[in-house]
């Protein structure tokens, strides 16, 4: 069975979607590190974001993995390093390239065959699992987003003004939406949920229960 997540930056997407994981006892898979894994490789090698043909040969050539929710470049352990600012700012160059993107979803769909996973990202009940049993878009308000992602730099002594994070993330909602390939939209059978006034917990439980209510009429239709 499975499970995507969908939505835009700063809404929760990859901590929900990993307790709601452990809550199903479902695998966990967060696309966004696999595209931060090339752009991260990318900036390492001095590749040019300009050399589409560079970047998309660089993406064919190296190994993404996941051990235990760490994702490992060519072997090496970047779970870290992918979250740095320049990797934010600079992942757009490499996620709206259509090769590139379809060399990531070919990994996604071989990574889950055979599973039952909960996945997170942009396009995941769109594009890459179209035909997934469950599909959720989760949202929030610019606002909410954005004072979520200051209190996150706080806690971890990185302090942004709000409206700097409110003028960065409404850029990247933008470029987000207007992307060629892999467009931020929700999947015309997702179930939408807005979080603004709820605690991470209350989210997981109004998702577990989703995914409950979808099994159970996936059985009576079995059994009908």
């Amino acid at each position: 069975m499975i499970v995507t997540i969908d939505g835009p930056a700063g809404a929760g997407k990859s901590s929900i979607a990993r307790q709601l994981a452990q809550r199903l006892d479902f695998n966990f898979l967060d696309t966004g590190a696999m595209y931060r894994a090339i752009t991260l490789g990318a900036i390492r090698k001095q590749i040019d974001f300009a050399d589409q043909a560079t970047l998309i040969t660089y993406a064919q050539t190296i190994t993404i993995e996941w051990q235990e929710n760490r994702i490992m470049l060519d072997g090496t352990d970047v779970s870290e390093e992918i979250r740095s600012p320049i990797v934010t700012d600079s992942i757009k160059y490499v996620a709206g390239i259509n090769e590139i993107r379809e060399v990531l979803s070919s990994q996604q769909r071989q990574i889950a065959e055979n599973q039952n996973i909960v996945t997170e990202g942009r396009d995941q009940g769109t594009d890459v699992f179209p035909h997934a049993t469950c599909k959720i878009f989760l949202t929030a308000s610019p606002a909410e987003r954005a004072k979520r992602r200051h209190k996150q730099l706080a806690d971890i002594g990185r302090p942004i003004p709000i409206e700097q994070i409110l003028e960065t993330q409404n850029r990247r909602d933008a470029e987000d939406r207007e992307r060629r390939h892999g467009a931020l939209r929700p999947a015309d059978d997702a179930v939408n949920i807005n979080s603004d006034g709820l605690t991470l917990e209350e989210v997981v439980q109004i998702m577990l229960t989703t995914v409950q209510e979808r099994i159970a009429q996936l059985q009576i239709h079995s059994t009908g």
